[in-house]
């Protein structure tokens, strides 16, 4: 087994540290504060070729891999976990989606801007009543003549309220042509086509820089065209999609408590008590090596997910068990970087606190650890 990244690889991983350190980092407190959009740094990861990283060169992307681009999140999400969602979304999901399902004609028109950075994607399937259970989705995409018509609505869908995020995925129920069984299918939805309307952007406990929205459709009309994929395999698609989504997620999670640990490792250093730096005291030196050890399992984890997806190997298991186990590391090392911060963790002033709300977050995104474990469960039952 060969554990080194070829030099690409490591390019993009010091490029995309590089960039985190120098201009997200010093901004992210700020728009954590505001929630101003960090509509600067996209454009200028966007130059940097980041959002199209794992895509071929002719769908406007880098021809690089998924080690690679998965890499470049960890950084970006180190630097600050909100825009690494954001990325995490527009490539891992949206852009993924639409490069395995898509026809060359959607590819041109909605791929190529993505995996330039041109615009922003955005992914629905989430709705008040269905949101573990995917398949009891209740909006629906009715066929008449050369358009579809939907009508229902999402929630939690991010990236849409961005200014430069132009269209949605949405999955939907549809009618089959005899107008008897239900299906799901998938639809690339402009976000000005007529009936679409931008609803609240929700108050979040963490992640404020990232565009929340719900979504309404109120007799939305689409072109027939923008129908993605196998209309009787809507679901399957956007799960499909998913699952890189959960190798994205356990990369963006391993980002985030690898923040943790360089805060609690330098507050460790610097701190002094009894008349000495608590880093001293064994206690800590054991919290900090459990949060090391760790953080390498997790990235360890989601590399060999990526590696399979980029060797086009069977990949369920690893990527589902990348994103529990990051989800949850991430929880308990945030926790205990603030513990070893003590009080001042606390206060809005030391970074650990930003991260601990926002650790929450990565085990319920792209399928609750709940999800992950049922998920497991069946593979594990399918060998015996």
């Amino acid at each position: 087994m060969n554990f080194d990244l070829t030099d690409e690889q490591t390019m993009i991983r010091n490029m995309a540290r590089d960039f985190a350190q120098e201009i997200i980092r010093p901004r992210a407190e700020k728009m954590d504060e505001t929630g101003e959009y960090p509509y600067e740094i996209l454009q200028k990861m966007a130059e940097l070729g980041m959002m199209g990283i794992p895509f071929p060169e002719t769908w406007g992307g880098s021809g690089g891999d998924w080690v690679g681009y998965h890499l470049c999140l960890e950084e970006i999400s180190r630097g600050d976990s909100s825009v690494g969602a954001c990325l995490e979304v527009t490539t891992a999901v949206v852009g993924e989606e639409l490069f395995r399902f898509g026809t060359e004609n959607q590819k041109w028109q909605w791929l190529i801007p993505v995996a330039q950075g041109r615009i922003i994607g955005a992914f629905a399937l989430t709705e008040p009543d269905s949101g573990s259970d995917a398949g009891a989705l209740r909006t629906t995409a009715v066929r008449d003549g050369n358009q579809w018509v939907l009508n229902g609505s999402k929630q939690f869908i991010t990236n849409i309220g961005l200014e430069n995020s132009t269209f949605v995925l949405v999955a939907a129920q549809s009618v089959s042509a005899k107008g008897a069984q239900k299906i799901i299918s998938t639809f690339i939805v402009p976000k000005d086509a007529p009936g679409f309307t931008l609803g609240k952007r929700y108050k979040k406990m963490a992640w404020q820089a990232s565009a929340t929205h719900e979504i309404v459709f109120e007799d939305c009309r689409i072109p027939a065209d923008n129908l993605l994929g196998d209309p009787n395999k809507g679901l399957a698609q956007h799960l499909a999609s998913l699952q890189t989504g959960r190798i994205a997620i356990a990369a963006l999670a391993v980002g985030l408590a690898q923040a943790c640990l360089d805060e609690a490792l330098s507050y460790a250093r610097e701190r002094r008590q009894f008349g000495r730096p608590i880093f001293e005291f064994q206690a800590v030196q054991h919290k900090l090596a459990d949060m090391a050890v760790a953080i390498e399992l997790a990235r360890n984890q989601y590399l060999k997910a990526a590696w399979l997806k980029d060797n086009e190997r069977p990949h369920t298991f690893e990527a589902t068990t990348a994103k529990l186990f990051a989800s949850e590391m991430v929880e308990k090392v945030a926790s205990d970087a603030l513990q070893i911060h003590g009080g001042y963790g606390y206060m809005r002033e030391y970074p650990v606190s930003r991260y601990y709300q926002g650790a929450k977050l990565l085990q319920i995104v792209e399928g609750t650890s709940e999800i992950q474990r049922m998920i497991l469960g069946r593979l594990l039952a399918a060998k015996v």
